[in-house]
């Protein structure tokens, strides 16, 4: 092992950085380290690092790693500070900290408003806390979701200042089990609260508030939509793949057609990632190498690239993932261009380092995870796959050169896919094969069509050029899309099973590159222990049996599981609507690994809305029903109240004996908020499926 590790390990010296950074963010978020402790530890380690420098030499030589430890306290406690101090929530002047709900707001518009189906939605800046005759400057950020009309006839913009008068809320989860953590993700981007705002909820006022940066950004980003717009055949599929495969702009992206592009392996061309550029760092070199003079100047030719580079990636929107490549590019051009070329290992870590440092929060960005372990797989093991084989013909060999890059990047990437997608598209070598060139020469042409457009009759014919080979790219995807074994999917992964098969593709690929047998026979015992963590799972399923009120606003949702088998109620349009299931539902029948919808469960027994799973009794009041007092009380468990329904809950009280009254997503807040009222007053136990996420019963 020392043979493969040790050099590796010292040439990337900032791997050392990175492990001990981590494990500090790590120990940040969960744990949550107040600032004084996290001062104290700082104080502590640095005294006895310092104390062991004044050590005799001897003795210094002797404990040397004991000096290692202690630099390794020094980095974790730097993540727990970087974590710490990128909280706004721990800042004095963070406007939750002093909010009332009677207080109005001023704030600034901090991007071009987007359009949803019902609204517009805009992130805003928290200029101003106005508490009674009190102005209070203050920091943050929260979403607005401005009603349609009201958005429409002022025209909002980049930079505008309003006055907003109404109560903002809590982003809260939607509490289905396996459904994405959107408090967690607006938590990363430090927003923690939204408003829907109409018509008299909001003032606009005078002045701006403008960063010229950001705008030449938001102008440029425009300008550079409206070339696609006009010189592209209509707004249509090939216009929306073109925006998102050019600058990121997925607005307008058909939702099906994305699915298509994710079934088939391929999402990465329209998701811009460290491909895209990849590809344009290849053109910059070798344009700025023809420039004599510019090409004569190293300063000057690393200016123009990295210039280039970073306007690119800012102009995506900067996710983690293009701005892992614009770092890692910008070591790689310094460094080429001035002497200094390091280890890929070690330019993945700086450029890690880096990014962690600015935002800790990259560190749970799918983006960022499948980014650098899709770079990581290509280091390690593409040579030795494309090695295998020994092909003569050029273009043919070319072709194998591709495949093995393909293949190296998914070693180390359908874990995580499995994890946080569920499902593995079976075809991704034959689609990226044709996908990726193509794709490449779609970006190019792209890039000519922004550099000539100025020219009426060569951005046309480019621009029809772009639409065709589109449309070939979409026609194509969704060919392998329809073939009825492009997709495994609905697979079911734990963190428990990732991180386990994780350990056996190290283990077995170490084994393989080394022909090891510590390596083999630990990976042997990794399989097993996958296949034992695989068997337990499939019989806690068989056992369970669980009544679950999902949370979907508007919408009765109510599953009844035996096993792996669900009987499900509810309204008939999450049936027939395909991504408001897959947005709700999917994702928990994944986790508890649900795959046949059947319309009887031996335990369930119905009658009318009475239901009784195993010895639970179980009353669905979905309509209008008229209750009358009863001489003795009949014992329920369980009374779920659906679909706004006319009804009090004192008048239930004296029907029926409840352990507890359920209310769904399907009822008004305001209706909600009336009914919790009457049960604290009957000391009666209750649950708002809408304010405390999915209702989840073992049975």
């Amino acid at each position: 092992m020392r043979s493969l590790w040790i050099p590796v390990w010292k040439k990337a010296p900032f791997l050392r950085l990175l492990i001990p950074v981590i494990i500090g963010i790590l120990l940040q978020w969960y744990i949550q380290f107040d600032w004084e402790q996290i001062l104290l530890a700082a104080v502590c380690f640095a005294i006895a690092f310092t104390a062991f420098q004044l050590l005799p030499l001897v003795l210094r030589f002797k404990f040397q790693t004991l000096q290692g430890f202690l630099i390794n306290l020094l980095l974790i406690v730097l993540g727990l500070f970087i974590t710490y101090q990128k909280d706004i929530r721990h800042r004095e002047n963070w406007f939750g900290n002093i909010y009332h709900d009677s207080d109005y707001i001023i704030a600034t518009i901090n991007e071009p408003l987007l359009e949803k189906n019902k609204s517009y939605k805009a992130e805003a800046v928290v200029d101003n806390i106005l508490h009674n005759e009190t102005v209070k400057n203050t920091a943050g950020k929260i979403i607005i979701y401005f009603e349609k009309d009201s958005a429409n006839e002022l025209s909002l913009k980049y930079g505008d200042k309003i006055l907003i008068s109404k109560k903002l809320q809590e982003i809260r989860n939607s509490g289905n089990p396996g459904a994405f953590n959107y408090q967690r993700y607006s938590a990363f981007r430090q927003i923690f609260h939204n408003v829907f705002l109409k018509k008299n909820d909001w003032l606009l006022l005078d002045g701006k508030n403008i960063n010229p940066f950001n705008q030449f950004l938001f102008t440029a980003r425009r300008n550079v939509l409206n070339i696609l717009q006009k010189n592209m055949q209509g707004h249509d599929d090939q216009l929306a793949i073109a925006e998102a495969l050019l600058i990121g702009y997925t607005q307008d992206l058909d939702k099906d057609l994305v699915q298509a592009y994710s079934n088939t392996g391929v999402v990465h061309i329209i998701a811009i990632s460290g491909m895209h550029l990849a590809l344009i760092y290849v053109m910059l070199v070798w344009i700025f190498n023809k420039m004599p003079f510019i090409r004569k100047s190293k300063i000057i030719k690393v200016i123009f690239i990295l210039s280039c580079l970073w306007l690119f990636s800012l102009l995506t929107g900067g996710a983690a993932s293009i701005l892992r490549s614009a770092v890692m590019f910008s070591c790689i051009v310094i460094g080429e261009n001035f002497g200094r070329k390091t280890s890929i290992y070690n330019s993945l870590a700086a450029s890690a380092f880096i990014l962690l440092c600015y935002n800790p929060y990259f560190l749970w960005d799918v983006g960022f995870q499948l980014s650098y372990l899709a770079v990581l797989g290509i280091v390690i093991f593409q040579k030795p796959i494309y090695h295998l084989l020994y092909i003569k013909n050029k273009w043919v060999n070319k072709l194998w050169a591709l495949v093995s890059v393909s293949l190296a990047a998914q070693i180390f990437t359908f874990p995580v896919c499995i994890y946080y997608f569920h499902q593995f598209p079976t075809l991704f070598l034959f689609t990226n094969i044709i996908m990726v060139p193509l794709s490449s020469l779609i970006l190019f042409v792209e890039i000519f069509l922004i550099a000539l457009a100025w020219m009426p009759f060569v951005g046309s014919l480019i621009g029809k050029l772009t639409w065709w080979l589109v449309w070939l790219m979409n026609k194509i995807i969704l060919w392998f899309n329809d073939l009825p074994f492009a997709l495994w999917d609905r697979i079911s992964a734990s963190v428990a099973s990732t991180l386990i098969l994780y350990a056996f593709i190290v283990c077995a690929g170490y084994w393989l590159l080394n022909k090891s047998k510590t390596a083999l026979r630990l990976s042997l015992l990794l399989l097993l222990g996958f296949v034992i963590l695989t068997g337990y799972t499939k019989w806690q399923t068989a056992i369970q049996q669980k009544l679950i009120v999902y949370n979907v606003p508007q919408h009765q949702s109510i599953d009844f599981i035996n096993g792996n088998t669900y009987k499900f109620i509810g309204d008939s349009v999450l049936l027939a609507d395909g991504m408001l299931q897959n947005f709700h539902l999917k994702s928990g029948r994944i986790a508890l690994q649900l795959n046949k919808k059947v319309d009887s469960i031996p335990a369930l027994h119905q009658n009318n809305h009475l239901y009784q799973f195993n010895n639970k009794k179980i009353l669905l009041i979905d309509q209008t029903i008229v209750f009358q007092p009863a001489e003795q009380k009949i014992n329920i468990d369980y009374i779920i109240i659906s679909k706004n329904q006319k009804l009090y809950i004192p008048q239930l009280a004296q029907v029926f004996n409840c352990n507890q009254f359920i209310f769904d997503g399907s009822n008004s807040l305001w209706k909600i908020a009336k009914w919790k009222k009457d049960c604290e007053q009957l000391h009666l136990r209750c649950y708002s499926v809408s304010e405390e996420g999915a209702f989840i019963m073992d049975l």
